[in-house]
């Protein structure tokens, strides 16, 4: 009897192996939290500090204005 190869039965054995421990192991990784999100937060927190400044006195509205615009282009 002549030997028979099953090269589709062995591709989705070792697929189906490849799988499951790719599974295994992004279930074992803590998920990480969008990058995007921390930017955001930290302009508003640096506009936040510069409305303080104008509140008191360190800085005047045009400076205010200057520097607020410089942060929100990313400059």
């Amino acid at each position: 009897m002549p030997l028979v190869r099953r090269p589709l039965a062995r591709a989705a054995i070792v697929g189906g192996g490849a799988y499951a421990a790719g599974r295994r192991r992004a279930e074992a990784e803590p998920q990480q939290a969008p990058a995007a999100a921390a930017p955001e937060k930290d302009v508003v927190a640096k506009l936040k500090e510069l409305q303080e400044l104008q509140a008191s006195g360190a800085l005047t509205p045009e400076q205010f204005e200057a520097a607020k615009q410089k942060l929100l282009q990313g400059e």
